[in-house]
């Protein structure tokens, strides 16, 4: 099924591009500028912490737009962690999310993965997997020598 392409306007060079106009589209609730960084494709795929998998265009911008039907969502990417092949780039990282609750504003951490594939329209989104919140800040990832002796 096609979308309005209003939003598509821009080609996005890179991943990254593509990462960065969503993080800013959740945060400022800006469902049209978001649902843009996404492929136009019925097998992408979204998974919000928590929750069932949310499968093609239509069924993941409805869980975006419920989402961000009372307001923006203030999610920080950090700790991101990039691998790139041609045509497709796995993003995995951690979101620092600012949540109200009775007790005042607090902090949650979300493990992440994000895949973007490369399309005629440039890089989109495919694919966003977030695990449920955790309260604590995960360790930083360890590097680990990839030769064994």
């Amino acid at each position: 099924m096609a979308r309005e392409r209003g939003a598509r306007s821009t080609l996005l060079a890179r991943a990254e591009d593509v990462e960065a106009q969503y993080y800013d589209a959740l945060q400022n609730a800006d469902l049209e500028r978001l649902m843009a960084a996404w492929a136009d494709d019925e097998e992408i795929v979204c998974v919000h912490p928590g929750g069932q998998r949310v499968i093609g265009p239509m069924a993941v911008r409805a869980s975006y737009e419920a989402i961000l039907a009372a307001g923006g969502v203030a999610a920080v990417p950090e700790q991101v962690r990039r691998l790139q092949g041609t045509g497709v780039a796995v993003h995995h990282l951690v979101e620092r999310v600012r949540v109200a609750t009775q007790e005042g504003p607090r902090q949650a951490f979300v493990m992440v993965t994000n895949v973007f594939m490369h399309t005629a329209q440039g890089w989109r989104m495919v694919a966003h997997h977030a695990s449920p919140a955790a309260a604590e800040p995960p360790p930083m990832a360890q590097e680990w020598p990839s030769t064994v002796h």
